[in-house]
């Protein structure tokens, strides 16, 4: 069944947006661990002021070159990107970090905009000695990638959206459309996530223990806060913010509600479509292997660096 934008799929768009350990060490799945739980030592948080002043905690791991900086989606926070770690951190400097009022992040900014979180990422990245970033977004992460894009400047390689960038290309909602797919969030905000989570970003087979994870995860997110994000989320116009994108977009999605890849690819001329076949919002912890070859491949065509196997 493909999916419109409106009420429903510009907020599906957001939450198809839905992990510690020392720099290069981090490890496997424990038995009877969460689902895409990694079992570490958590590394030492680190924080930095965004331009508003406002403390982001973010994390780092593995070392080399380009930095791989992971940003989580709409009402999620870093460990989101906890089956990633690993694969990524043997190859390359990995960064999660906790956009404004999630996870160890602070939370007393007035605006809660994507402009306001791509500074969030940009203070991160200007953290960093990195030559070369890529960017990942998931979700809301994808379009706050984007426009974190232009305040990082050269040194940005490519970015990458997971589960994102569904509506690119359509023409911006109406206000009374935006406030039509945002009123169930502001009448029982933990509710209306749980019922979107577990009626619209999982098959009927995926695992249950992870979609209660997911909803619990994003129902927890302050109301407020949720709200704000979400209604400037779906007030998106792409138009507006690509022509200040000058780097190349790898896209990873699931087929789940369907694809229009010509209109992505007309959109954004330098924009390659990955499809994972089958797989549901969350091929990145249901999918693991699946999903972290797609994400290497992804890096590797951006930077042109080869990912090299481990000696055996």
């Amino acid at each position: 069944m493909k999916r419109c934008r409106m009420p429903l799929c510009a907020v599906w768009a957001v939450l198809a947006a839905c992990g510690h350990s020392h720099p290069g060490s981090v490890a496997a799945s424990a038995p009877g661990s969460a689902p895409g739980a990694v079992t570490a030592i958590p590394p030492v948080t680190r924080f930095t002021a965004s331009a508003d002043g406002l403390p982001i905690g973010w994390h780092q791991y593995g070392h080399g070159d380009p930095a791989v900086v992971l940003i989580h989606g709409w009402a999620e926070d870093s460990t989101i990107w906890r089956a990633q770690l690993a694969a990524l951190a043997t190859h390359y400097t990995v960064v999660t970090l906790d956009l404004g009022g999630q996870g160890v992040s602070g939370a007393t900014r007035r605006d809660w905009s994507l402009a306001s979180f791509a500074q969030d990422v940009a203070a991160v990245t200007a953290s960093l000695p990195n030559s070369r970033i890529v960017l990942v977004g998931q979700g809301m992460g994808g379009p706050v990638a984007l426009e974190a894009a232009p305040l990082i400047g050269a040194r940005l390689a490519g970015l990458i959206g997971v589960e994102t960038f569904r509506t690119l290309g359509e023409p911006a909602p109406l206000p009374s459309q935006v406030e039509q797919a945002v009123q169930p969030f502001r009448t029982d905000f933990a509710g209306a996530v749980r019922r979107f989570v577990t009626a619209t970003l999982f098959l009927p087979r995926s695992d249950p223990a992870l979609v209660r994870t997911i909803a619990d995860l994003m129902a927890h997110t302050d109301p407020e806060r949720g709200v704000a994000a979400l209604t400037d989320l779906n007030r998106l116009d792409y138009a507006s913010i690509l022509p200040a994108v000058k780097v190349p977009l790898v896209v990873i999605d699931s087929d789940l509600g369907g694809v229009d890849a010509g209109r992505l690819r007309h959109a954004a001329a330098r924009l390659t479509l990955v499809i994972l076949n089958g797989d549901d919002s969350f091929a990145m912890l249901d999918d693991t292997v699946r999903f972290n070859g797609a994400l290497l491949q992804a890096i590797t065509s951006l930077t042109g660096q080869e990912v090299r196997s481990a000696p055996p």
